[in-house]
């Protein structure tokens, strides 16, 4: 029997060392990418402002005073802010303060104090307003008329309107009632000249005296 003093030696297999890892490398942006991330920024910011505005011009609007029928409480050249959508959820009142389109010119804004409501019966002897039979006590300054008119009264969903300064202003008693839907909305504030900066004041002619 042959014996052999060799024996088999253990082959062992070495792996490879694992390779560094890569250094992260973050992906570039082209400037083309840049310039339309900043665009379509600058687009967001242009509607959210257009909508901004739009929502605001729809509620209140400025508009600027021309001519003396207002006076003395408004002037020529003064700003005023009028609210647009008050008369959306109420009715005109008596002694409002407001911008409307005259039935004599379709291009043109008036600004004239609420008189009358529909149904209401007017008439104006020697300056000297009524309303339903009683003398209109008017609270504010007043440049009075020296005119007669009427009487007549108001139809549905028509208002009789007069400006402050009644021998100098075209309104109702020369040109007849308005409809509603020719009312622009309700005088709320005045913002300039700085010396006139505040709200309108309301005035009610709840109490009115027997002629």
């Amino acid at each position: 029997m042959e014996f052999s003093n060799e024996t088999e030696t253990p082959v062992l297999t070495l792996e490879p060392p694992p390779a560094p890892p890569e250094e992260f490398v973050p992906p570039t942006k082209s400037i083309w990418s840049g310039l339309g991330s900043a665009l379509r920024e600058l687009i967001e910011t242009l509607v959210l402002t257009l909508v901004i505005f739009l929502l605001i011009r729809f509620a209140v609007q400025n508009f600027r005073i021309e001519g003396y029928s207002m006076e003395p409480n408004f002037h020529d050249g003064q700003f005023i802010l009028v609210n647009k959508i008050e008369y959306m959820v109420k009715s005109p009142q008596r002694g409002d303060v407001v911008v409307l389109i005259p039935p004599t010119s379709a291009n043109r804004d008036f600004i004239k104090r609420i008189i009358a409501l529909p149904g209401d019966t007017v008439q104006i002897i020697d300056g000297r307003v009524s309303v339903n039979g009683a003398l209109l006590d008017e609270p504010y300054p007043l440049n009075p008329g020296s005119y007669s008119f009427g009487p007549t009264t108001i139809a549905p969903d028509e208002y009789f309107v007069l400006g402050d300064n009644r021998n100098n202003s075209s309104d109702s008693h020369a040109w007849g009632s308005v409809v509603k839907s020719k009312i622009v909305g309700k005088v709320w504030a005045t913002y300039w000249p700085p010396q006139m900066i505040g709200f309108v004041p309301d005035y009610s002619y709840a109490q009115s005296k027997s002629p």
